[in-house]
């Protein structure tokens, strides 16, 4: 039975974190769930009466806005 050389152990350990540091920048799985989290929101927030003064329309229009922004940091890291 042969040990692995230092070099061996290190170009292993290189190899998994290359691995790790690939899934971490092309998956996105906080981001993916803040997008259905806040898409959930604005459904519940669309069933809502509209006698809020117009506060009820602006957060709606935050949440898209924030959607589109999730969305853009999932498209600039490769997701």
């Amino acid at each position: 039975m042969r040990i692995p050389s230092a070099r061996t152990l290190l170009l292993g350990a290189a190899i998994a974190s290359s691995v790790g540091i690939g899934y971490a920048i092309g998956a996105q799985p906080h981001m993916t769930e803040t997008v259905s989290l806040l898409e959930t929101a604005r459904i519940e927030l669309a069933k809502a009466t509209p006698n809020k003064g117009g506060h009820r329309e602006r957060a709606l229009g935050l949440i898209d806005q924030a959607i589109g922004e999730v969305r853009a940091g999932i498209a600039f890291a490769g997701g």
